[in-house]
C-alpha cells in the first residue's frame, strides 16, 4: 500500500460554488483523455472534478476519447482508460466519443471558416519557421514565439504538404472583445492575439485540439468545460472559435494541477506512475479515488498552488 500524506483542507478538491453568474440547472462536463499513453494520478484527478461536479449539481458527465491522432492512438489505451475509470469507482453518461468518428464535423468548420475569409494555407516546416523567428523579433505567447505570419496572404503551392492557420487579427476584428467565466479566477477577458495565427488542421492529422475540442464542446452541450490550469489559456482561442462557428459558450473550472517530486506536473511524456499499475497491483481504486477528493496524496505528490 502506497504512504499518504494529508494536504492541509484547503488544499483538498472542493467543487467551485455557483457563484459566478453561470447556470446551474443543465450542467454537462467531459473528462477528454488521449489514447496514447496509460493515465496517470493526474488523469485521476481531472476526471474525478469533472464527474464530481457534474454529479454534484445533477448533471450528465460524457467520456469523449481524442483519438484524431490515429499514429499516436492506440485500442490498448482506449482498453485501459475505460478500465482505469471504473476502478476509480467513474461512471459516465451516454456512449463513448470518439473523435477519429467526428472528422466531418471538422471539416464543416474548417470549411465555414475559409467561407469567412479566416483562414490561410502554410506550408512552413518547423525549420522554415525556426529560421525566420532567427531573422527577426518576435513576440512570445503562452506557447513561446509567436507564428511571424510567413505565409498569410501569400499563394501557397497546393502539391506541397500545408497546415490551415487562422487569420488571429481579421477573426479578432470580426468577433470583437469577448471572454470567458472561470468558477475559480471570475470573469476573462480573452486576448487570443496572444497565441498568433494558430494551426486549426494541421498537416498530418485532421483538426488540431482547438478546433476538435471546440467543436466536440459544442455538438455535446457542455456547460462547464472542467480542465487543469494548464489549459487556462487556451481557452482565449476556444472562446473566439464558438463565436466564429455559432456554437455554445460555456464557462470553465480550472482546477489546480498534480505535481511530481521534482514540482513538475504529471505527464505521459515525463513517465508519470500509470494508474494501470496501481490497479494490477490490487490497490483499491475507489478508495484512491476518495484519496484525491480528500487531498490526501501519495508522498511525493502535490497539488500545485498557482
Amino acid at each position: 500500500m502506497p504512504q499518504y500524506m494529508v494536504l492541509p483542507e484547503n488544499k483538498a478538491l472542493s467543487l467551485p460554488l455557483a457563484n459566478a453568474g453561470c447556470r446551474l440547472d443543465a450542467v454537462v462536463t467531459r473528462f477528454a483523455p488521449s489514447p496514447n499513453g496509460p493515465l496517470h494520478l493526474g488523469h485521476a484527478y481531472a476526471a474525478i472534478c469533472a464527474h464530481d461536479f457534474a454529479r454534484a449539481h445533477g448533471g450528465r458527465f460524457l467520456l469523449r476519447i481524442e483519438d484524431i491522432d490515429g499514429a499516436r492512438s492506440r485500442a490498448e489505451h482506449v482498453e485501459g482508460i475505460l478500465a482505469d475509470l471504473r476502478w476509480l469507482g467513474l461512471d459516465w453518461d451516454g456512449d463513448v466519443i470518439f473523435q477519429s468518428q467526428r472528422t466531418g464535423r471538422y471539416t464543416a468548420a474548417l470549411r465555414r471558416l475559409d467561407a469567412m475569409g479566416l483562414i490561410y494555407r502554410c506550408h512552413c516546416t518547423r525549420g522554415d519557421i525556426a529560421a525566420a523567428l532567427r531573422r527577426k523579433s518576435v513576440p512570445h505567447g503562452p506557447d513561446g514565439p509567436v507564428y511571424p505570419g510567413t505565409c498569410r496572404g501569400r499563394d501557397v503551392d497546393e502539391g506541397k504538404p500545408y497546415c490551415w492557420r487562422l487569420d488571429m487579427a481579421a477573426a479578432t476584428v470580426q468577433v470583437g472583445v469577448t471572454g470567458w467565466t472561470d468558477l475559480a479566477a471570475g470573469k476573462q477577458t480573452a486576448d487570443p492575439a496572444l497565441f498568433g495565427d494558430v494551426v486549426l488542421w494541421r498537416k498530418d492529422v485532421p483538426a488540431s485540439y482547438h478546433l476538435a475540442a471546440t467543436c466536440d464542446d459544442g455538438a455535446d452541450g457542455i456547460t462547464y468545460v472542467v480542465r487543469g490550469k494548464d489549459l487556462f489559456a487556451y481557452s482565449a482561442v476556444h472562446v473566439l472559435l464558438q463565436k466564429l462557428l455559432g456554437l455554445l459558450h460555456p464557462a470553465y473550472w480550472h482546477h489546480p494541477l498534480l505535481l511530481d517530486e521534482t514540482g513538475a506536473k504529471l505527464a505521459k511524456s515525463r513517465d508519470s506512475a500509470a494508474l494501470a499499475t496501481l490497479r494490477a497491483a490490487g490497490e483499491p481504486g475507489e478508495k484512491l479515488a476518495d484519496d484525491l477528493r480528500r487531498g490526501e496524496l501519495p508522498l511525493g505528490i502535490s497539488l500545485a498552488t498557482d
